[in-house]
C-alpha cells in the first residue's frame, strides 16, 4: 500500500536502482560539471537522513530545510518524509543583497513552525553556527549538515507510522497579500496532487517510455511549491529522470533553460510568465539556429498572471526551433491546494478570449483572458460571490473556490484562518470549499483567472486588475523590466481628494534616470488610453527594491505601505498630476 511519496521512491529503487533520478548542472551549463543521483543512492541517502532524525526522537517535529540549489535538499526532504518528520522548506540567507530579507523570513518561519532541527548544507550550517549569538531563535534548535550524516545510518531506519492524514510538510505561502502562513500538506494531499499533475500533463506510461524516462528540466526553486511538487516530486512519483539547475544561473543567462531542453529533450518544463519573457529577450538568430525544442510537449506557465501576448510571441519566435504552439500550457494552482488545480489539455493550444468575449463582469478592458485549463480529476472548481457565498453563473467573475483531495489540511497553528479559508460552504454544494482569494470566471468548463481579490482596484465603480496596469506600464517604455512594476490604489483622503486613485511604482536602471520625466509621461498616457484612468503618481525606483515574495511575486500591499511611509528607494521623485 502506498501511503507516501517515499513508498514510491523505495519501490523505484528496488525495481530500477541504477536509473538516474536527478541530475544537477552545477554551473548551469550542459557542458559543465554535472552531479547525478540514482534511485538506489537517493533511497539510501533518504533513509540515512530519516534514521538520523529518528535517533533523535524527532518524529512529528518540524525540520527547517536550508539548502543552496542542488541535490542535497531533495535527499533531506525525502528523508524527513521517511522519518515522519514535518519538513519546512526555507531560503538560506546568503549574500548581502538578499541576506536581510531571507534572514527575516527564516527567523519568522523557525518561530512559527516551532522547528526543532535545521538541516542544511555545510556552508549554511557553518554560517548559522558562527552567527548563533546573534540568532536567539537557534538556542534550542539542533543544526546539522546532512552531507555529514554517514551512509551507514540508513541501516537503523524504521518505517514510520504514517497515514494519508499525516502532515508531510509545511509549505509557507509566498506572502504576496498577507504574512506567510504554513500550509499543512499531508501525505495524502501529495499523492493526490501528483495524480492530478500526471493526468493533466499527460505523463502516461507510453509517453514515459517514448521519452526514455527523461521527463523534466527545471530551474525553479525547489523550496517553492511549483518547483517542489512539480518537477521534484512528480519525478519520484513516476520513477523518471529530471534535470535541474540553479534559478540564479537561469536569471544570469536565460538561454541556459532552452539549451538544457535542447540537450536532454524532456517532455515537460516551465515556469512563471516572466521566464518566457526573459527567453524572448535573448532569442538571437544564433541561439535559434542551435536549438531543437520539438521534444517539449508541456511548457507550463503559472504562479503569476499568464500573458496572452507572451504566449503568442514565444510560439512565433521559437517556431523555427521546433517549438509548437500546442505545447503552451497555462495552469493554475496554489499552496493551499498542494499545487495544481487546473491545467490545459496536452497537444491543444490554450484558449484565449478577447476583452469583448469575457463578459460584462470580468473587469478586463485591455487584454485577452487566458484559460488556465480544466480542473484535475475529482477536483471541483466553483466561482462564488464572496459576500453572499452563492455560486455565480458561467461567465461572471467572482472568487475561485476549490474542493478535492488535494486541498490541504489547513494553516499551521491558525484555527481562525483555517476556518475562514478552508471551511467555506456554498449553497447547492455538499462539503467544504477552499477559498483561494483569487478572482476568475468559468467558460465551457475552463477557468480564466483574472486577479487577486485583495489587490483589486475599484475606481468609480469599475474593477481594475493591477497586473493589467503593470503590463501597460511595462510596455510603455523599454527601461521597465517585466515583473518589476507595482500598481495599487490609495485613498483620496491621503492626497487631499476624494475616492481612490491609482499609483504606479516601477523599477528603472540608474542610467535611465535622465529620462524619468519621459518615462513618467508615457506610463500616464498608456494607462489613460488603455484603462481610462488618471494615474495619481508614477514613482520610479532603483532596481531590486520593489518588495517581492520568496517566489518572486510582487508584494503590492508592502509597496503601497512603503509609498505611504515615504520609504521607497526613489530614483526619480514622483510627479503629482
Amino acid at each position: 500500500m502506498v501511503r507516501s511519496p517515499v513508498d514510491l521512491l523505495f519501490q523505484h529503487a528496488a525495481h530500477h536502482p541504477d536509473r538516474t533520478a536527478y541530475r544537477y548542472l552545477v554551473t548551469g551549463d550542459c557542458d559543465g560539471e554535472i552531479e547525478e543521483i540514482s534511485y538506489r543512492r537517493l533511497a539510501d541517502r533518504s533513509r540515512a537522513v530519516a534514521a538520523w532524525l529518528q535517533e533523535r526522537d524527532l518524529a512529528g517535529s518540524r525540520a527547517m530545510l536550508l539548502y543552496p540549489p542542488g541535490l542535497e535538499f531533495i535527499c533531506a526532504f525525502l528523508g524527513c518524509l521517511a522519518a515522519g518528520v514535518v519538513a519546512v522548506p526555507g531560503v538560506p540567507a546568503q549574500g548581502r543583497a538578499q541576506n536581510h530579507r531571507a534572514l527575516t523570513r527564516m527567523k519568522r518561519l523557525i518561530a512559527d513552525a516551532d522547528a526543532k532541527v535545521i538541516l542544511g548544507g555545510r556552508e549554511v550550517i557553518g554560517t548559522l553556527h558562527a552567527s548563533a549569538r546573534h540568532l536567539p531563535e537557534l538556542t534550542e534548535v539542533t543544526c546539522a549538515a546532512t552531507e555529514d550524516i554517514p551512509d551507514e545510518a540508513a541501516a537503523s531506519w524504521r518505517e514510520p507510522d504514517l497515514t494519508a492524514d499525516s502532515v508531510a510538510f509545511l509549505q509557507y505561502t509566498s506572502g504576496s497579500t498577507a504574512a506567510p502562513r504554513g500550509v499543512m500538506v499531508t501525505h495524502g494531499n501529495l499523492l493526490d496532487n501528483e495524480r492530478v499533475i500526471t493526468e493533466r500533463m499527460g505523463h502516461t506510461p507510453d509517453v514515459i517510455a517514448e521519452y526514455d524516462h527523461e521527463m523534466f528540466v527545471s530551474w525553479l526553486p525547489v523550496y517553492h511549491d511549483m518547483g517542489l511538487i512539480g518537477p521534484v516530486l512528480n519525478t519520484v512519483h513516476l520513477g523518471v529522470t529530471a534535470t535541474f539547475f540553479s534559478p540564479l544561473h537561469f536569471l544570469q543567462q536565460p538561454q541556459r533553460w532552452l539549451t538544457a531542453i535542447n540537450r536532454y529533450r524532456p517532455h515537460t518544463s516551465g515556469g512563471p510568465n516572466f521566464a518566457y519573457e526573459l527567453c524572448l529577450r535573448h532569442a538571437t538568430p544564433a541561439l535559434l539556429d542551435d536549438l531543437d525544442l520539438s521534444s517539449w510537449k508541456v511548457a507550463f506557465n503559472g504562479a503569476e498572471p499568464v500573458r496572452a501576448a507572451t504566449l503568442r510571441r514565444f510560439a512565433d519566435i521559437f517556431a523555427p526551433a521546433g517549438f509548437r504552439r500546442e505545447a503552451l500550457y497555462p495552469c493554475y494552482g496554489l499552496a493551499e491546494a498542494t499545487l495544481m488545480v487546473t491545467g490545459g489539455t496536452v497537444h491543444t493550444p490554450p484558449t484565449l478570449l478577447q476583452a469583448a468575449e469575457t463578459g460584462p463582469h470580468a473587469g478586463r478592458t485591455d487584454a485577452a483572458a487566458v484559460s488556465s485549463g480544466r480542473p484535475g480529476p475529482d477536483v471541483t472548481v466553483a466561482i462564488a460571490d464572496p459576500e453572499r457565498r452563492e455560486e455565480l453563473p458561467e461567465g461572471e467573475t467572482g472568487e475561485i473556490w476549490v474542493r478535492g483531495a488535494s486541498v490541504a489540511k489547513g494553516y499551521w497553528r491558525n484555527a481562525l484562518a483555517t476556518r475562514e479559508t478552508f471551511r467555506a460552504t456554498l449553497a447547492g454544494h455538499e462539503g467544504r470549499f477552499l477559498r483561494t482569494g483569487d478572482l476568475g470566471f468559468l467558460r465551457d468548463g475552463e477557468l480564466f483567472v483574472t486577479g487577486r481579490l485583495k489587490d483589486l482596484i475599484v475606481i468609480d465603480g469599475r474593477n481594475h486588475y493591477p497586473q493589467d496596469l503593470e503590463l501597460t506600464a511595462e510596455m510603455a517604455h523599454p527601461a521597465l523590466r517585466p515583473g518589476c512594476t507595482a500598481a495599487f490604489a490609495v485613498e483620496g483622503d491621503h492626497l487631499g481628494e476624494g475616492g481612490e486613485q491609482p499609483v504606479v511604482v516601477a523599477e528603472i536602471p540608474p542610467d535611465a534616470a535622465s529620462e524619468a520625466e519621459k518615462i513618467t509621461d508615457v506610463i500616464r498616457s498608456g494607462i489613460g488610453e488603455a484603462h481610462g484612468l488618471s494615474v495619481r503618481d508614477v514613482v520610479l525606483v532603483r532596481p531590486g527594491t520593489i518588495p517581492k515574495t520568496s517566489s518572486g511575486k510582487i508584494q503590492r500591499r508592502a509597496t503601497r505601505a512603503a509609498y505611504l511611509d515615504g520609504t521607497l528607494a526613489v530614483i526619480a521623485e514622483p510627479a503629482l498630476s
